[in-house]
């Protein structure tokens, strides 16, 4: 483990506590212009979902929808409460092909991004420990007022993701403050910053609750995605 890496594990809460955890349960309002392009703007008004930090399987509960949905890998699939099946979609990453930014998506599209998304984002910075996983701290950057050191990751073949390579910024407290990516499966060629704050210490980890991706139209910054946490729970 390199020192950057082992300093974000460290100031997140540490390894041996991590290990412990298998589930973070969160209520969550999540919004903003990305989904509404999507075609999914009040999807998410009211959410609540469990991460498993095990394997790479999350669900989320729509509760302004009565349904719930079932992320891997490989499959994802729409329920109703009773446990109905109502929609299902082997291969889900295949379904993507040929979209762009505009693309609007069905609702098997949306629980498989935001799957991936969510697990991803709950999991760091301890997914980097896993096999398979391969991280450098790179050139730090002046941000904030702060010198963010940065460490590049990337992620093995079998964990879907936003894209292979990720850089994750660091400010001088160890803490996560932003996390850059592209994603495939929307637009490749355009870059994503997902800032981090509103830290929380959840018996002993600490996970931001507040987390903003922008973009700027004409002289307005846009909120592209918002995910604020109301209740976090770890088991």
């Amino acid at each position: 483990m390199n020192d950057l890496l082992a300093t974000a594990i460290a100031a997140h809460g540490g390894l041996d506590r991590w290990n412990q955890i298998k589930t973070i349960q969160v209520d969550a309002e999540i919004s903003g212009a990305f989904w509404q392009m999507k075609g999914q703007a009040d999807a998410m008004s009211r959410v609540r979902f469990e991460v498993d930090t095990t394997q790479q399987q999350l669900t989320m509960d729509y509760l302004t929808q009565d349904r719930r949905s079932l992320f891997r890998p490989d499959r994802v699939v729409l329920q109703r409460p009773d446990g109905t099946v109502v929609g299902e979609r082997d291969d889900p990453e295949r379904s993507f092909a040929g979209h762009d930014f505009r693309t609007r998506w069905d609702q098997l599209h949306l629980a498989y991004f935001t799957g991936e998304a969510l697990w991803t984002y709950l999991n760091t910075p301890f997914l980097s420990t896993w096999p398979g996983f391969v991280s450098a701290e790179i050139a730090p950057i002046e941000a904030d007022g702060e010198t963010w050191r940065r460490l590049r990751v990337t992620f093995p073949d079998h964990i879907k993701t936003h894209t292979r390579t990720q850089v994750f910024c660091f400010g001088p407290d160890g803490l996560l403050r932003r996390h850059d990516f592209t994603i495939d499966i929307v637009d490749p060629a355009t870059e994503s910053q997902l800032y981090a704050t509103d830290y929380r210490d959840i018996d002993g980890i600490l996970i931001p609750a507040t987390r903003r991706a922008y973009t700027t139209l004409g002289n307005d910054r846009i909120v592209l995605v918002a995910i604020d946490m109301a209740d976090i729970t770890i088991a």
